[in-house]
């Protein structure tokens, strides 16, 4: 039931200064605990195993980014509102201790359960206490946040359905204890000391190896067999560009040590890290569908992380090292695939496969995006590292013909190699594909510019 007692204490103002409703440092408080809850998700994520929870993981680091936009255009409804207001440090202190779980499972249930969990009921609660016209605005917010929330619920129900776990019973302890110094979210808090994002003043690192199961891990050299054929052979470019695109699902566990990393940035910085993330992932969840939609599955084709398996951890990026990262993804590697992806939507779309078209089409219209995060970003970036860039689009330049140089020299090397079991695996896809769709223009379609890297 609405009281007098429960709406005076959504209006409250400060005493002897401008008038501000303690709404405000609610909305600065939740949105402190959605940022921490993105935070999470990105020391976490690269733990998580299976191909579609890895999608999850990703996704629901950009509904994190949404749900925190929308707590900070609320803020700016109130007119001369600072949308960085400091909370206390006891929030911080919350978020590390569901950081610092002993396993990942442990760490999944603290995000889910331990941390949401009173967090949905904050909102439900303020809603139902304030006054339903003069803060509808904040209550209608707050319906769309829980919203959202209640679809990671029922994602997290069905991953302990297939993934039971006990909670350890001393993580959830102090996870508990810690929310209660936080008064369980049904207060604001007087702010003693300000908080630092979580994780800063913690030794917590992310691991080096993205989680796969075994079964995963098989690997036919299929990437150095389709490149040598890229430029001639249409069949072995769809197959390419169906392979290449699962593969990118290896970015966006990469990007969130980009997020991590990233706490000095502006918040829309993480912002457009996160669609970036996120588009990467549906990109690795393309490759997957369409490779699905020929017979192929994750189990014979394999899903292998980029580069070495190693251990260990991961360093936070310096800001020197975060420049070169989105320097690399949005300069050399996106913006020098374009004339191939073009032709790729081109030939399969003259060769009568849409499906094929139509992913790379989405994916063009993504890329185009990220580039400009990159001429947005990396400006500022280098600012907070000290660093020269006026001269960033010639460098960039300069290193895509460089690793043009290098594919054409690979290509020639693999002219020359006998066919293997890797070759002979790959041209048993291609009958495969052929056989579901056939591409119409395999004898009339031109040669192609050849991969850029």
């Amino acid at each position: 039931m609405v009281t007098e007692t429960t709406m005076a204490r959504a209006v409250l103002v400060e005493p002897q200064s401008r008038m501000r409703p303690v709404t405000v440092y609610r909305l600065n408080e939740w949105q402190y605990v959605e940022r921490t809850i993105q935070r999470l998700l990105a020391a976490w994520g690269r733990l998580v195993e299976e191909f579609y929870d890895k999608s999850a993981m990703h996704k629901f680091v950009w509904e994190q980014a949404e749900c925190v936009r929308r707590l900070r255009e609320r803020i700016d409804q109130f007119p001369g509102e600072n949308r960085d207001l400091p909370v206390d440090h006891r929030l911080e202190a919350l978020g590390n201790a569901v950081l610092l779980a002993p396993s990942v499972e442990d760490a999944l249930d603290g995000i889910f359960s331990l941390l949401t969990g009173p967090l949905i009921v904050s909102y439900i609660t303020y809603s139902r206490s304030v006054h339903g016209v003069h803060d509808a605005p904040t209550i209608a917010m707050l319906h769309e946040i829980v919203g959202i929330k209640e679809q990671q619920r029922l994602w997290f129900r069905e991953y302990r359905r297939r993934r039971p776990h006990t909670t350890s019973q001393a993580y959830a302890d102090a996870v508990g204890r810690a929310l209660a110094a936080c008064g369980n979210f049904a207060e604001t808090l007087p702010v003693v000391t300000p908080a630092a994002p979580v994780g800063v003043n913690t030794d917590y690192r992310l691991p080096k190896l993205s989680a796969r199961p075994e079964r995963y891990l098989h690997r036919h050299n299929i990437v150095e067999w389709t490149s040598a054929k890229f430029t001639a052979d249409v069949e072995m470019r769809r197959l390419f560009w169906c392979y290449g695109y699962l593969m990118e699902k290896n970015i966006p566990d990469d990007q969130l040590n980009w997020l991590w990393s990233a706490h000095f940035m502006p918040w829309e910085f993480q912002y457009d890290v996160a669609r970036h993330l996120w588009d990467e992932s549906r990109h690795g969840d393309s490759g997957a569908s369409r490779l699905a939609d020929f017979g192929i599955s994750l189990e014979e084709i394999g899903f292998p992380n980029y580069g070495p398996q190693e251990t260990g951890t991961l360093d936070v990026l310096t800001p020197a090292q975060l420049y070169e990262a989105v320097f690399f993804i949005g300069m050399v590697a996106e913006t020098g695939h374009f004339t191939v992806k073009q032709e790729g939507y081109q030939d399969f779309r003259d060769g009568g496969d849409l499906e094929s078209a139509e992913m790379m089409l989405f994916d063009i219209i993504d890329e185009n995006a990220h580039v400009q995060y990159a001429h947005k970003w990396l400006p500022v970036i280098a600012r907070h590292a000290g660093l020269d860039d006026s001269g960033y689009k010639e460098r960039a330049r300069q290193d895509r013909e460089k690793h043009q140089a290098n594919v054409k020299q690979r290509n020639a090397e693999m002219a020359s190699k006998a066919p293997d079991d890797d070759y002979r695996f790959v041209q048993e896809l291609l009958a495969r594909m052929r056989k579901v769709k056939p591409l119409t223009n395999v004898a009339t379609c031109p040669p192609r510019t050849p991969l850029p890297m």
